[in-house]
């Protein structure tokens, strides 16, 4: 695991800077404890980065279960009953792995992740802007079109506008700038500044513009554009940061549902995000799905134990890592130490971080995901490809993940069904000599009931003294609406003359009295 930490190591710093303000975002925007979204991240990292199969993924609180949670500490009586319900959706997630569950995540298209991890980049930038600019008004890590500050993605730009900090914006350009020049020249000329990551120097440059500017009103920058790390006095005030789960509350219907939506919610997320890491990866290694659900349960199970919020593997920060070099579960392991490290030892560090920078770095990751070039590979791809794409896409960027990856799936299905639709036969006029029509119909592989309007419109088609000879030969299965068709359609073909001619691996026949009992059917009960 440690074999390539030369690599992992200053991945792993990157996702921090990364993580830091989405667990303390996130747990805001759920209406949480902040500390328990540092407690979700530091078990995302250690406990499921150690018991994952995956090499690259990060896990720790998902954006898109702050909704589930907010709705949930209302109706549940308050944050402790609340917990049981992510212990137990933990327990139900353990329960899904070991029935095999993770076989879902291989029946999502690729246009679909595709079109997810595009939609997350292109969010990632919106959301990301009033924050560059020290607008901060909406917490870091809600990722929904409509946000909890009561306004939407692009109204909190319009309104960032009015809000510009100057101190803010300017140390955000100049760690912007640093990210290129790190990324696109630096890291090509040695291998110090690939040793020594971009977003730790634009980091360790923000906390010493806000100590030199401390003070002045104009280029100063004010507390709520700086991380909010909760700051213990010491021992005991550091384990009150600690929640605990009211079991007494067990027996309450509302937890047992509560926990089911997050152990189905976290799973599809966790899923998701593994088809998405493992495409992204550049050594194409393959996740365990089943082991991945098994991890992540185990994990939420101890977050709900001490006051953590659930967790899922999350694209933000596991696209972090690849983009950064990570090669192994090491820098997600190591990412959740330096949390646990860090709010222990330098809280009051942490809160020198400006926001915007945070925002620049994240810039860096959502362009990255959302290249144009990528819209351009897909256009090329060809209509089956791109719409399917470009729907999730918008459904992300204007709901949130779930409902896009559901509406991209959607179309997807209705795509499969119109080429299933096109594809159920082949048809072709051999001859018309004589006054008769020689055609020959050659049925696909497989044929169901989505193929009987094709159908039943080709043989409506055929011309009075035609001679249809239909091929099923390659066919392995044949759906009993399309056999009521040709045996509906047998007496049709009597008045017009058609006579029909099946060629089959059991045999040859002409004209056959029943379809039915050709093909070894039952025939339908009539009423």
């Amino acid at each position: 695991m440690f074999k390539y930490i030369k690599n992992d190591l200053p991945a792993s710093i990157v996702v921090f800077f990364v993580a830091l303000p989405l667990c303390l975002g996130i747990a805001l925007a759920s209406g949480a404890p902040l500390f328990s979204g540092l407690i979700a991240g530091i078990i995302g990292g250690i406990v499921v980065g150690a018991l994952s199969g995956s090499h690259i993924g990060v896990s720790g609180p998902a954006a898109g279960l702050a909704a589930i949670v907010l709705t949930a500490i209302g109706t549940l009586g308050g944050y402790e009953n609340f917990l049981v319900a992510v212990v137990l959706g933990g327990i139900i997630q353990m329960v899904f792995g070991m029935l095999k569950a993770g076989v879902i995540a291989y029946y999502f298209p690729s246009s679909v992740i595709k079109g997810m991890l595009t939609g997350i980049g292109i969010i990632i930038i919106l959301k990301q802007i009033p924050h560059f600019f020290g607008y901060d008004a909406d917490p870091e890590g809600d990722w929904a079109f409509f946000q909890v500050d009561g306004e939407n993605t692009f109204s909190e730009i319009l309104n960032a506008i009015n809000f510009i900090s100057p101190g803010a914006t300017l140390i955000a350009i100049v760690a912007l700038a640093i990210l290129i020049l790190w990324d696109r020249v630096l890291s090509k000329k040695s291998k110090v500044f690939q040793l020594v990551q971009g977003p730790l120097v634009a980091v360790v440059l923000g906390i010493l513009y806000f100590s030199f500017t401390s003070g002045d009103a104009q280029w100063g920058i004010s507390a709520e554009h700086l991380v909010s790390v909760p700051i213990p006095d010491g021992l005991e005030s550091f384990a009150g940061l600690f929640s605990f789960p009211n079991f007494s509350a067990i027996t309450n219907p509302e937890v047992w549902i509560t926990a089911f939506t997050i152990a189905l919610v976290a799973s599809l997320e966790t899923l998701l995000c593994v088809e998405a890491t493992d495409k992204l990866d550049p050594h194409k290694r393959v996740t365990p799905t089943n082991r991945e659900l098994l991890a992540q349960g185990v994990g939420n199970s101890l977050a709900g134990l001490v006051g953590g919020l659930p967790v899922t593997q999350v694209i933000v920060r596991s696209s972090a890592n690849i983009q950064s070099g990570g090669r192994t579960k090491a820098s997600a392991i190591i990412h959740g130490f330096l949390l646990l490290a860090s709010v222990i030892l330098i809280p009051k560090l942490l809160n020198m971080i400006p926001l915007s920078v945070l925002a620049a770095i994240l810039f860096v990751v959502g362009y990255k995901l959302a290249k144009p070039s990528l819209f351009k590979t897909m256009y090329n791809s060809g209509w089956k490809q791109f719409v399917p794409f470009v729907v999730t896409v918008v459904g992300i960027v204007f709901t949130d993940l779930l409902i896009g990856i559901s509406l991209g799936l959607g179309v997807g299905i209705v795509v499969i069904l119109i080429k299933s639709y096109q594809n159920s036969h082949f048809l072709h006029i051999e001859d018309k000599s004589n006054g008769v029509h020689k055609i020959k119909m050659t049925l696909a592989e497989e044929v169901t009931f989505i193929n009987k309007g094709a159908i039943l419109k080709e043989l409506d088609r055929l011309p009075e003294n035609s001679y249809l000879e239909l091929d099923v030969r390659k066919t392995r299965f044949l759906d009993n609406d399309i056999v009521e068709i040709l045996e509906d359609f047998s007496s049709k073909a009597k008045t017009r003359k058609i006579d029909i001619k099946i060629i089959s691996e059991r045999g040859v026949v002409e004209n056959p009295k029943s379809y039915i009992e050709f093909f070894n059917l039952r025939p339908k009960k009539t009423a």
